[in-house]
């Protein structure tokens, strides 16, 4: 008989399945928000509307990041605004740790715990969070997960580009 999954590891598969939703393989990462269990919105890193993306037309680096995309956290709070839905209180999975402008928005969206499964070496965005009150749960997913989570930084990479943190 199979194990049934916790809450954290149902919502955490469920953000995996939106990241395949991404539109930039430098990354794709998938961000769900959750209330009193109930998905109230998801996100995943993509261009804005109507604009072209890194998929069909390639990256757009600025000091070793793209620029393209949203992000996963970013474009799964900015439907809860359009669409009149309050997270207040809520949690996001997403499939890698927040960088430090996702965590402001974070905080100021009133979500109160992060949840994720790839590492992101931005220790502000860890103090921002954490100074906010936020609690950063990292999830260990099990082997056969883990090539979701990969980061592949060479990607959309050219000689003029000198090294790169983030999608």
């Amino acid at each position: 008989m199979n194990r049934r999954p916790s809450w954290d590891e149902y919502f955490m598969d469920i953000a995996l399945k939106v990241a395949e939703r991404g539109t930039c393989d430098r990354a794709h990462v998938g961000a769900i928000i959750v209330r009193d269990r109930r998905i109230l919105t998801t996100g995943y890193n993509g261009s804005p509307a109507g604009l072209p993306h890194c998929d069909d037309v390639g990256h757009l680096m600025v000091d070793g990041h793209c620029v393209r995309t949203l992000h996963a956290e970013q474009n799964a709070i900015i439907q809860a605004a359009y669409h009149g839905v309050s997270v207040r209180g809520g949690t996001i999975y997403v499939t890698h740790q927040p960088c430090l402008t996702c965590a402001k928005m974070i905080i100021n969206a009133g979500i109160k715990r992060v949840v994720y499964a790839g590492d992101y070496p931005d220790n502000i965005a860890r103090q921002f969070l954490a100074e906010a009150g936020v609690s950063l749960q990292r999830m260990s997913l099990p082997e056969e997960k883990q090539e979701a989570i990969q980061h592949h930084p060479e990607a959309g990479r050219n000689a003029d580009d000198p090294g790169v943190t983030c999608c």
